[in-house]
Parts: structure tokens; sequence; C-alpha cells
């Protein structure tokens, strides 16, 4: 039963999962600074750097406002400093990969003969 639970332990998925959950938090950390940095920025211009104040009518629609403004900052974050340059290198991979995979009619025909020259 122990040898169960290490091998359930040691499988890389665990770990991996672990690992991503530790970067997740460290990441989440960095993009929550940056929105609060953003935000500031925001409420320069519109003189007020946090909208949940912001209640029109008696309708508190501020905190909403605030939730949705962050919302797409990390979503404009998360793209622009993960996802897109993550795509950007497995494009790379990805043509360096059909280069190697399809080799040329000279390379199929010497290896022919080196093969044949081998039986012989």
């Amino acid at each position: 039963m122990l040898k169960g639970f290490k091998d359930f332990i040691m499988r890389g998925n665990v770990v991996d999962l672990a690992v991503a959950v530790v970067i997740g938090t460290a990441f989440g950390s960095v993009i929550k600074s940056f929105v609060d940095v953003i935000m500031d920025l925001i409420g320069k211009l519109g003189g007020q750097p946090n909208f949940s104040s912001w209640v029109p009518g008696g309708v508190h629609v501020g905190a909403f406002i605030t939730a949705v403004i962050s919302f797409l900052i990390i979503a404009a974050a998360v793209y622009f400093l993960v996802v897109a340059p993550l795509n950007a290198l497995a494009a790379l991979r990805a043509k360096g990969q059909d280069e190697t995979e399809a080799p040329s009619e000279e390379v199929v025909l010497l290896t022919e003969i080196r093969d044949a020259l081998r039986a012989r």
C-alpha cells in the first residue's frame, strides 16, 4: 500500500502539477502587481483609482467595472506575456521539424545507394 502511494507521488504528472501550482501562484502575484499599476494609471486619468465607490443611482456597479477592467488587464497580460511568445516558439520549433522530417530526393537516393553497397 505504501509502495503504491510512493509510486503515485513520484509520477511525473503529480510533480508537474505541484510545480505548476507554485509557479502559478508566483505568476499570479506578478500579474496582480501589474494590474494594480495599470489601475492606478487609469485612476490618475479618471481621477479615481478604484471604481468600487461609484454608485450611480444607488446601484453598486463600480465594483463590477473594477473587476471587468482587472480581468481584461489580466487576460491581456497573460496573452501578450505568455501565450503569444509560446505560440511563436512553437511555430519556430514546428518549422524546424518540418525541414528535418522530409529528406530531399538526393538524400533518399544516396541512402539507397549506401544501403545497396553495404548489402554487397
